[in-house]
């Protein structure tokens, strides 16, 4: 999907315990050591605090970072415009629009930027996991310089910005906005569910009038009607032309 969609020569690194499979130009690299105990029952993704250290691995400069299951839909040429090469830019948080935050499934900064987070981190892993709850706002409130953003509509929420509100959900498959260059699938929902029609890992591909039939079946694992029949999404074949080798 990168290769597709920049114009300019670029490397691609993958930071793995795992290098089984990988297309051979990808640039393999041990993840980045961190020698603290991550937090316990916190919602944030918080060891990706490994990115924010004075190196990664022999990368230098400003790096773009892409959460692996991103789908990527328009040039991304734009990212490595936004601001300055010596900032730190994110994506634009959609689930909290009265709150200036960003997001860290698309994020841009250079390497050794963020150490003072990483030093701050390192203190109190579980206290600062509790007190900013996501590593994103964590990021966003303390990022050296304050943080940027890129264009709101260049980087897309699949549930919030593409698929219908009920009941068009029923009629329309879910849409591909113009502007968009990269759709996020957060929260259990993946790209290949998008292809099928299936409303993440708890829902089940199915027809319109079968997903209705299915409000009535005592496996039914959504008890609240309405969100039950509101999570329905038909199959989206866009997703499927962009999300592949």
């Amino acid at each position: 999907m990168v290769a597709r969609n920049i114009t300019p020569p670029f490397t691609f690194t993958c930071f793995t315990d795992s290098r089984d499979n990988l297309r051979p130009e990808i640039v393999c690299e041990d993840l980045p050591p961190l020698d603290v105990e991550m937090p316990t029952n916190t919602k944030g993704i918080w060891p990706k605090a490994r990115l924010w250290g004075p190196k990664l691995g022999n990368l230098k400069g400003p790096v773009l970072f892409l959460d692996l299951d991103v789908v990527i839909v328009g040039s991304l040429d734009s990212f490595f415009e936004a601001g300055g090469p010596d900032d730190v830019v994110l994506a634009v948080n959609q689930t909290t629009p009265f709150e200036r935050l960003g997001q860290t499934s698309v994020f841009r900064f250079p390497v050794g930027k963020l150490v003072p987070l990483q030093e701050k981190f390192r203190t109190d892993p579980q206290g600062v996991a509790d007190e900013y709850r996501f590593e994103q706002r964590f990021v966003t409130r303390n990022a050296p310089g304050r943080a940027k953003f890129f264009p709101r509509r260049h980087v897309l929420h699949f549930r919030q910005d593409c698929r219908w509100p009920f009941p068009l959900n029923y009629y329309l498959a879910p849409r591909l906005p113009a502007d968009a260059r990269i759709v996020l699938f957060p929260r259990g929902l993946l790209p290949q569910h998008a292809i099928d029609g299936q409303f993440g890992y708890k829902g089940r591909a199915a027809t319109p009038l079968g997903h209705v039939r299915g409000l009535f079946s005592p496996e039914r694992r959504e008890k609240k009607p309405f969100r039950y029949l509101r999570h329905y999404i038909r199959p989206s074949l866009w997703v499927a032309e962009h999300w592949r080798e």
